[in-house]
């Protein structure tokens, strides 16, 4: 048996319980409504809660919702998600008001709170599910990934270059309900405190001027 490090299990984007359950239909609108003229973004930077409680933060975002993107498997559930196996990453989806907030911005904030150059991983979670992506659904979306990569790494913003992929938006499945919120419904769980809310301190701390009012 592989020994792995208590220290690892504590601060692993996983959980044992409860029980994943096979999702059986892609994103409820009528849980999280899209309003009319509001649009919808896309990202996979390492574990979900995190990403979720980041973009929550951000005035002109109405919801951030956890899921699975980017890859083949039709419906899959988490266990099948964190296997490595369904090619799909922990994503979540955007549902933004863009005369509050733009499409770049949510994309500097993307590359302004995870390691885009670390290939498969963010922090302690490795594997293909943990990668860095960017997807788009329209070439605008996607010039404004490539121009900000490309203005990232002339500035040499990270030591090492961007490996995030951009990737044409195809599929989000939305994840079992308790990973939703998960951030704010455990806020004692072990990898909360010691991955989820530093990084979210480190969002409001650069970002002050994006911050919900209230949220500062």
């Amino acid at each position: 048996m592989q020994f792995i490090p208590l220290s690892f299990l504590i601060a692993a984007c996983t959980l044992s319980s409860p029980k994943p359950i096979d999702n059986v239909h892609t994103v409820n609108e009528t849980t999280y409504p899209i309003v009319q003229g509001h649009e919808t973004a896309y990202f996979a930077s390492g574990c979900f809660w995190c990403v979720e409680a980041v973009y929550e933060q951000i005035e002109g975002v109405t919801e951030a919702v956890s899921g699975y993107s980017g890859g083949e498997t039709k419906n899959p559930n988490y266990s099948q998600v964190i296997s490595g196996k369904t090619g799909h990453a922990e994503s979540i989806k955007v549902i933004y008001d863009p005369s509050v907030v733009s499409f770049r911005t949510l994309v500097e904030v993307f590359f302004g709170t995870h390691d885009p150059t670390t290939l498969n991983r963010q922090g302690p979670d490795k594997g293909t599910q943990y990668r860095s992506v960017a997807f788009y659904k329209n070439t605008n979306e996607k010039k404004i990934i490539e121009e900000t990569i490309k203005k990232l790494n002339a500035a040499k913003r990270y030591k090492n270059p961007i490996v995030t992929e951009v990737k044409k938006f195809e599929a989000f499945y939305q994840a079992e309900d308790y990973h939703q919120d998960f951030e704010e419904n455990n806020p004692n769980h072990p990898y909360i405190k010691a991955i989820s809310k530093p990084r979210v301190s480190r969002f409001l701390q650069a970002y002050p001027e994006l911050v919900k009012a209230g949220l500062e």
